[in-house]
């Protein structure tokens, strides 16, 4: 997952099609994805956890392959679920510590459950 500070972030620009902001009550299934490379889902506050279902519905329903950008009330406590629900990128809160988020993902190399990018679960045969 790519993490961003959040002066390095910039909101999709009006007119450009590529770029789509999908507000928090949006819905992910009804937004059109052709010619999209990039949608960004908005955290308003941390506890508000519909843009994971957003991100999920899009990687695994519509099969969205672009980035999916995580912005606003981005905690380290979330990246890890947030890679697992299909985001690629997060914009992190101006007072976090990108160093301290990175570490998130060395905690835990490998989840018995499947989730939005790796669907199959670790004890499902492997196909050689």
């Amino acid at each position: 997952m790519k993490i961003l500070a959040s002066h390095e972030h910039l909101a999709p620009t009006e007119g450009d099609a590529s770029q789509v902001a999908l507000a928090n009550d949006g819905d992910a299934m009804a937004l059109p994805l052709e010619g999209v490379t990039r949608i960004d889902l908005h955290f308003p506050q941390f506890t508000d956890g519909r843009a994971f279902s957003q991100a999920y519905l899009l990687r695994r329903r519509r099969g969205f392959t672009g980035e999916l950008r995580a912005t606003g009330d981005v905690l380290i406590d979330q990246l890890v679920l947030m890679q697992r629900t299909g985001f690629s990128a997060a914009v992190l809160r101006a007072d976090v510590d990108a160093s301290a988020a990175q570490r998130q993902f060395e905690r835990f190399a490998r989840y018995y459950q499947g989730d939005a990018v790796q669907t199959a679960p670790i004890f499902a045969p492997q196909e050689a």
